[in-house]
C-alpha cells in the first residue's frame, strides 16, 4: 500500500495547478456573478490532452490513467468547482457512456476521440422530471421506424448541454417494460429537433452551462446505437459509478480551495492582539477540518485506483462521493464563519464554494442513494 504519488502525477499536478492560476482564477468571481463559461479555456485544457487522461490512445485519450484524471479534476475545482463538473460530466459522464458500452471500436473511435482528444464536448441526458433518483421514471422515447429510430422527449439539469457538440441519451424503446427496454444513443449538436430548452438559473456553480434538452422526433440511425434495449439501464448505473468519483474529486478540491483561503486569511487577520489561528478554539476547529478533508482524499484515492486497476469499485465511488461532498459542505461553511462578516463577501470566495459545494451533495446520485449503494452492498458481501 503506497500512499505517494508518482513523479508524474504530482508534474500532472503542477501543471493543471499553473493552468488554473493563470487561466481560471482570474474572473472566477465575475463568471460568478454572470453565468459565463469560460469556453476558451476549457478547449485549452482539452488540446493540453486532460480530456482524454483515462482513455486509451486508441479512441483519442492518452492512457495516463483514472487517478491522474481524478487529480486534475480536484486541481481545477480548487478555483473554479464549475469548470471542475463541466470537466468530470465531459470525461465521466459523456466518454463513459460510450467507453463501457457495448458500441464498436468503430463507434467509440467515431464518439470518444474527438472528445478525449479535446476537439469537441460531451454531456449526458438522463435525468427527467420524472426521473432524478428514479431511473425507472424515463418518459423519452425511442420508437423503432425501419433501420432508423425516432427520440421523443426532455432532459432536464444537463451539464454541458448547451455546449456540447455530442450528448449521449438514455431512452426506452418500450415503456410498458421500462429501464428493461433502456437504451442509448449519440445525438449530435444540430440534429433536426434537437435543441436546448431552459437554460436554468442555479444557487452555485453558477458559470456551468446547465438546461433543459428536447427531442422532438429526432431521427437517429442504428449506427449511433451504443446500448441496445435491455443494456442501457446498465450502462447508465455503471457511468455513474465513474461519474461519482469525479464529483468526489469535485467536493474535494472546493473543501481545499476554501480551507487554504481560510488558512491564510487566520495567518493575517488580529484580533485582541494576535493573529486569531493563535485563538485556540479556532485552530483547533481548524485541526478538525484538516483532518476531515485528509479522510476524504484517503476514500477519494483508494476508489479511484480500484477503478484504475479494473476492481469493483462501486461502494467505493459511494463511499468517496458521500464522504467528499459532505466535508466539502461543512468545510466550505465553517470557512465562511472563520472568516467573519468577510467570508461572506463575494471577493473571498468562501461563500461562493459553499454554494458550489451544496450541489455536490445531490447530482450524480443523492447522498441519500449513496447511502442505499453502500448498504445494498455491505448486506450482499460474502463472509
Amino acid at each position: 500500500m503506497n500512499f505517494e504519488l508518482t513523479t508524474e502525477e504530482e508534474r500532472l499536478q503542477q501543471q493543471v495547478q499553473q493552468f488554473t492560476e493563470k487561466r481560471l482564477k482570474p474572473g472566477v468571481v465575475e463568471r460568478d456573478e454572470t453565468s459565463e463559461f469560460p469556453l476558451e479555456a476549457f478547449k485549452e485544457f482539452g488540446k493540453m490532452g486532460m480530456y482524454g487522461l483515462c482513455y486509451p490512445t486508441a479512441f483519442g485519450g492518452t492512457g495516463t490513467g483514472y487517478l491522474p484524471y481524478i487529480l486534475a479534476v480536484e486541481e481545477v475545482s480548487k478555483v473554479d468547482a464549475s469548470f471542475g463538473i463541466a470537466f468530470s460530466v465531459n470525461t465521466s459522464l459523456y466518454g463513459g457512456s460510450i467507453m463501457y458500452s457495448t458500441a464498436t471500436d468503430e463507434q467509440k473511435k467515431r464518439f470518444l476521440s474527438p472528445i478525449a482528444s479535446g476537439q469537441a464536448i460531451g454531456s449526458f441526458g438522463l435525468t427527467e422530471a420524472s426521473a432524478g433518483s428514479d431511473a425507472a421514471g424515463q418518459q423519452t422515447i425511442a420508437t423503432k421506424d425501419g433501420e432508423d429510430y425516432i427520440l421523443n422527449g426532455t432532459k432536464i439539469f444537463n451539464t454541458n448541454g448547451p455546449l456540447a457538440d455530442y450528448t449521449v441519451i438514455y431512452a426506452l424503446a418500450d415503456p410498458s417494460i421500462g429501464t428493461k427496454s433502456m437504451c442509448a444513443f449519440v445525438v449530435e449538436k444540430g440534429m433536426e429537433g434537437f435543441h436546448v430548452g431552459k437554460l436554468e438559473n442555479k444557487m452555485g456553480i453558477r458559470s456551468a452551462k446547465v438546461s433543459e434538452m428536447v427531442l422532438s422526433n429526432v431521427r437517429v440511425s442504428a449506427d449511433r446505437m451504443i446500448a441496445k434495449p435491455g443494456e442501457g439501464f446498465k450502462l447508465a448505473m455503471q457511468t455513474l459509478d465513474g461519474g461519482r468519483i469525479g464529483v468526489g474529486a469535485q467536493a474535494l478540491g472546493i473543501a481545499e480551495g476554501a480551507f487554504d483561503i481560510a488558512v491564510e486569511y487566520m495567518k493575517q487577520r488580529e484580533q485582541f492582539g494576535k493573529p486569531i489561528f493563535k485563538q485556540q478554539y479556532l485552530a483547533f476547529k481548524m485541526a478538525e477540518l484538516y483532518t476531515d478533508i485528509e479522510k476524504a482524499k484517503l476514500v477519494l484515492y483508494k476508489a479511484a485506483c480500484l477503478k484504475q486497476a479494473g476492481k469493483p469499485f462501486t461502494t467505493a465511488a459511494a463511499i468517496a462521493k458521500l464522504t467528499c461532498t459532505d466535508v466539502a459542505m461543512k468545510v466550505t461553511t465553517e470557512c465562511v464563519q472563520m472568516l467573519g462578516g468577510n467570508g461572506y463577501m463575494k471577493e473571498y470566495h468562501v461563500e461562493r464554494m459553499m454554494r458550489d459545494a451544496k450541489i455536490t451533495q445531490i447530482y450524480e446520485g443523492t447522498n441519500e442513494i449513496q447511502k442505499l449503494v453502500i448498504s445494498g452492498g455491505l448486506f450482499r458481501r460474502k463472509k
